[in-house]
């Protein structure tokens, strides 16, 4: 994986386009680099929310999912630096670990809504 983060459009939505400080609602699967998957809202059976852009979630988030627009599917290959760099997270993570996720965004508030 390279040192950048790798944005793909899987589906390109239509809806309301995520800016930097919105509210959004999404279902989500997280794969280590070899394959194992570490998280997953839908096996949750629950979407995932959080507000973008403001440091809440890690950096391959916050930059990976600006302008996405709602009913879109966007993979991200976010490197380690962008992820969660030096610190273990839970049993699969390890220190500098690159992460893959597949993202729906299912919903966008701002403060205008």
């Amino acid at each position: 994986m390279s040192k950048e983060l790798e944005i793909t459009d899987l589906v390109l939505g239509e809806g309301k386009a995520v800016v930097k400080g919105a509210l959004i609602t999404t279902h989500y699967r997280g794969w280590l680099e070899e394959g194992t998957e570490f998280d997953s809202s839908l096996q949750r059976g629950k979407p995932f929310q959080c507000v973008i852009g403001t440091g809440r979630v890690i950096k391959g988030w916050d930059q990976g999912l600006m302008g996405m627009r709602v009913g879109g599917t966007r993979r991200l290959a976010v490197p380690a630096h962008l992820a969660y760099g030096e610190r273990q997270v839970g049993a699969l993570i390890k220190p500098h670990s690159n992460l893959l996720f597949e993202i729906e965004l299912l919903e966008v508030l701002t403060r205008d809504d």
